[in-house]
């Protein structure tokens, strides 16, 4: 199709209107306000008090160790389902894990729960959504498999999060398909979701989004110092250099390193914060994870799936991978004493509002392409349609290339293709594609691809 807008009255009004934000869906604030944080200090308490969780402790569904723990969470997303009318699919997803040094000295079996919601809308259902968190713990040494571990915060309190997510969440219907999973084996080299991630990879899923939620419970810094009203979301910008292939090559060329799939939903999941818990501040990490630590996202990075870490503000170390004990006055362990559930609960909310926006937005649009055939000062999109009923149109979103969120919108109508957006130079600017519905739920944007062709 034509170029919908030519002129400089054109241009003043595009760099008058700020990026757009839709409207807050009723439905999902009534969604996030029935999150509690009394179920959420539940399910930390009963995590809490098996002896250990750790990858190599007791098996058996009876016991005090992980297998335990690992029966628990199934039964407990099966009362979910139940309560819900039977619309969780529970499963266990398990297998055989080799010995794998230094972590795994003897074979063991690695069970994931897996509850999935189906999508509503044959359109839509393919996409998935993952919530995820780890199940299994560790005391200070990561092979002690007989001392205490009661694991709370690391990573009980993630696994609260996906419990609670699907406790509300499965009670409304969703296009697309939400899976909330605890993974087993993360401590010892994130066995449980690096096998499941291969597994959807393998199989062609459209693993659209994963928010992964590890040590998401404590509140008090070292120093003093309490943060209850901020989370950080960490996102990967360039992939490790063995998954840079001739796209990436392409997008670096084109100044897209900022702009990665992760980027894109971190700063989604940052707008559906701002607009329904703006008491919490998302505050975006432009990094994989920490330093000298990793949690089961990298394994769906690995896997060419955008994923991001929720964590803490600011962690307490002695409540982190440590034997539970009294030493000099102070405590340490990763006990339930330690925990902010209502702050935990914050996070949930956080989380809860962004998998369901997601899950009722269109899916984002697909072959976005910048147009370079010519040396020009205006910028020409193009991108393929979406396929969903109620689509409603088509949202160019662009920021200068020194900002870290976007900064200005323009819609255009559902059977636009192909726009320019005259005397906005792309030599200048980043810009992204995103799909909206009727109810203004927007999708991720998508950064462009170089077009060299008409």
């Amino acid at each position: 199709m034509r170029p919908l807008f030519a002129g400089a009255a054109a241009l003043a009004a595009l760099l008058l209107v700020p990026a757009g934000a839709a409207p807050p869906d009723p439905e999902i604030a009534r969604m996030i306000s029935e999150i509690s944080a009394e179920r959420i200090q539940r399910s930390i308490f009963v995590l809490s008090s098996f002896k250990t969780r750790h990858t190599l402790s007791d098996p058996l569904p009876s016991g005090d160790g992980v297998g335990g723990a690992g029966a628990w969470i199934r039964a407990e997303f099966e009362r979910v389902s139940a309560g819900a009318g039977g619309r969780l699919r529970v499963e266990t997803d398990e297998f055989r894990q080799a010995p794998l040094a230094p972590r795994v000295p003897r074979p063991v079996m690695i069970s994931n729960v897996v509850a999935t919601l189906p999508g509503s809308r044959p359109e839509s259902a393919p996409r998935v959504y993952v919530l995820c968190a780890h199940y299994d713990s560790m005391p200070r040494s990561v092979m002690d498999s007989e001392s205490a571990a009661p694991g709370a915060n690391d990573d009980a309190s993630g696994v609260a999060v996906v419990l609670e997510s699907a406790r509300v969440l499965s009670h409304y219907e969703f296009p697309a398909t939400l899976v909330f999973i605890a993974f087993s084996g993360e401590e010892q080299a994130l066995l449980g979701s690096a096998h499941w991630a291969a597994q959807a990879r393998a199989q062609g899923r459209n693993i659209a989004g994963v928010l992964s939620n590890d040590i998401v419970g404590n509140t008090h810094s070292p120093n003093g110092a309490v943060d209850r009203d901020t989370v950080r979301v960490f996102a990967q910008g360039v992939p490790p250099p063995a998954a840079l292939d001739e796209d990436w090559i392409q997008r670096i060329r084109a100044g897209g390193e900022n702009d990665s799939p992760a980027r894109e939903l971190a700063r989604f999941i940052k707008d559906c914060a701002a607009a329904y818990v703006p008491s919490m501040a998302v505050r975006v990490i432009y990094r994989n994870d920490r330093y000298m630590r990793g949690g089961d996202h990298l394994s769906f990075l690995d896997q060419g799936f955008p994923a991001v870490r929720f964590t803490e503000p600011a962690e307490d170390f002695r409540h982190e991978h440590e034997n539970v004990r009294t030493e000099g006055g102070v405590a340490y362990g990763d006990l339930p004493d330690f925990i902010d559930f209502v702050y935990v609960g914050s996070v949930a909310r956080v989380n809860a509002a962004a998998l369901a926006t997601l899950a009722r937005a269109p899916a984002p649009p697909r072959r976005v392409e910048i147009e370079a055939v010519r040396l020009e000062n205006d910028t020409t999109l193009r991108w393929l349609p979406n396929a969903e009923p109620d689509l409603a149109g088509y949202r160019v979103v662009w920021r200068e290339t020194t900002s870290p969120f976007w900064e200005h919108s323009r819609d255009f109508p559902k059977d636009a293709t192909r726009v320019t957006l005259p005397g906005l130079s792309k030599d200048n600017t980043v810009f992204g594609v995103e799909a909206f519905d009727t109810a203004g739920r927007a999708s991720p944007a998508v950064f462009p691809a170089t077009r060299r062709t008409l």
